[in-house]
């Protein structure tokens, strides 16, 4: 009896607890945030979990190998690239537009044709950092003077301010006006769109005292001001258009002195027989282009063709994105372009040794190519350019007479700052198997021709000045390249 009075009480009580445990709070689990794609923006942005944030994160390898036709024992044929590419692109829509973050970071290793005689290099850089706020840009981007939607698949440089070498350092405001027009007045760093040659030419004469009749030289000074770009831009469904402008600041810090048989001289005036002053002062160099791209569904579906035509006064890093091109050659410094063994200075000023002022060199040309898909997958461009390099009359003097001139034969040929085309042709076949996969083949000849004879130095196995000289005319390199890439 006692026994069945213990198990009723025992389960009364299990009852009676477990009415009481089913008043009390259940412990819920946190959800699960699952990303959320943002197709606002386009393929690959995702919202950041608890904001209303895009984000997209991307990147791309490439390889390349380069062939350059040699003319020097001591240069490479060949030339080895590898590049590592990483991109973060942040989104958020606010009250007063668009607010977005960019990031693009780059490492490259380059060796041989790609570097230099038997050298190797890495490299690593931001090579884009911007903030965009409405219609402000600030920070490090494609120029505004070039046009970043231009179709040019070229692997080569061409003699345009190509999109893929024209970042620098910015603060500008677009103004868009709908329909596709937009206009972008900008403020941008000047230091890389410098081109310069420090002018020393050994030909002055065995014993001179002063210079023969010559260019003079000069070293940039300290930027007092940015340089300063404005565009107007047309986007639309058949193509697009962009004419552009800018304005280039050029100061000196000495001019007047000069280096003559390892003696460092002041420049005589040859008219009064006095020094040039020792600066040339401060002036301004400017640069305007148009560019333009259509589509041609007539051509086939995906065809499009490009066009950029630029003038340059005293600007000239503005047809060439400031980079100096010797094809053929071993690397040479700022303010040179050449094929094979010729290699002219050109720079965006000289001084005048008649007046000890700044004069403007001018320089001009146009580029372009179309692009034919012959399947989804395969296409071929075909491109070129042309540029001419235009110096005042005073840049140039001929060699004079004296018995190293006279062995060499140039005595009498022309130097300096000298006028020259420069002609660009080439192609590419590009197959992209997959998405985000491509392997290029591309050939490129290019020739550089003076106008006339002129006289070059002779160098040695390693690179290095002989001291001696020769006559020549026009040259031309070839160089090819195999590229394979993936971007993702």
């Amino acid at each position: 009896m006692r026994c069945r009075s213990t198990l009723a009480a025992g389960a009364a009580l299990l009852i009676t607890s477990a009415a009481s445990g089913a008043d009390l709070p259940a412990k819920v689990a946190a959800p699960i945030q699952y990303v959320r794609v943002c197709s606002t923006e386009g393929a690959g942005f995702f919202y950041v979990p608890g904001t209303d944030s895009c984000l997209r994160i991307s990147g791309r390898v490439r390889a390349d190998y380069r062939y350059v036709e040699p003319f020097e024992r001591g240069a490479d044929a060949i030339g080895f690239r590898a590049r590592e590419r990483l991109n973060i692109d942040h989104r958020t829509m606010t009250s007063f537009g668009l607010l977005r973050t960019y990031l693009r970071f780059e490492i490259d290793q380059n060796s041989g044709a790609f570097n230099g005689p038997g050298t190797f290099s890495t490299n690593a850089k931001i090579q884009e950092a911007f903030v965009q706020f409405g219609g402000l840009t600030a920070g490090r981007v494609t120029s505004f003077f070039t046009d970043p939607n231009l179709p040019a698949p070229n692997f080569a440089d061409l003699r345009f301010d190509d999109p893929s070498n024209a970042d620098v350092a910015l603060l500008a405001y677009t103004f868009s006006f709908g329909n596709g027009l937009s206009a972008t007045l900008s403020l941008e760093n000047g230091l890389g769109r410098r081109v310069n040659n420090d002018l020393d030419f050994p030909l002055f004469g065995e014993g001179a005292v002063v210079p023969t009749f010559a260019p003079i030289g000069f070293t940039y000074g300290g930027a007092r001001v940015p340089d300063l770009v404005a565009n107007l831009r047309y986007t639309g469904s058949a193509g697009g258009a962009q004419i552009a402008g800018a304005l280039h600041q050029i100061r000196d810090v000495t001019s007047g002195l000069t280096t003559v048989n390892g003696v460092t001289v002041p420049v005589l005036n040859p008219i009064t027989g006095l020094p040039n002053p020792p600066f040339a002062d401060t002036t301004y160099g400017f640069a305007a282009s148009l560019n333009a791209y259509a589509n041609l569904p007539w051509l086939g579906t995906g065809d499009q063709a490009w066009v950029s035509a630029t003038y340059t006064d005293g600007a000239v890093g503005y047809i060439n994105a400031g980079q100096s091109t010797s094809i053929g050659a071993p690397a040479s410094g700022n303010g040179t372009i050449g094929a094979g063994p010729l290699q002219l200075a050109f720079s965006d000023a000289f001084v005048d040794p008649f007046t000890g002022d700044f004069k403007t060199n001018k320089a001009y040309g146009i580029a372009g190519g179309v692009s034919h898909k012959w399947t989804p997958t395969i296409e071929t461009n075909v491109f070129g350019s042309w540029m001419q390099f235009d110096a005042p009359g005073s840049a140039r003097y001929v060699v004079p007479v004296s018995a190293a001139t006279v062995a060499s034969g140039t005595a009498g040929t022309v130097t300096g700052l000298v006028d020259f085309n420069e002609y660009i042709v080439g192609a590419n076949t590009i197959w992209r198997p997959v998405s985000g996969l491509q392997f290029g083949i591309e050939a490129v000849h290019t020739t550089v021709d003076p106008r006339g004879r002129v006289a070059i130095p002779l160098t040695n196995a390693e690179g290095q000045p002989t001291g001696l000289f020769k006559r020549t005319g026009s040259e031309g390199a070839w160089e090819s390249r195999l590229r394979i890439q993936r971007d993702f």
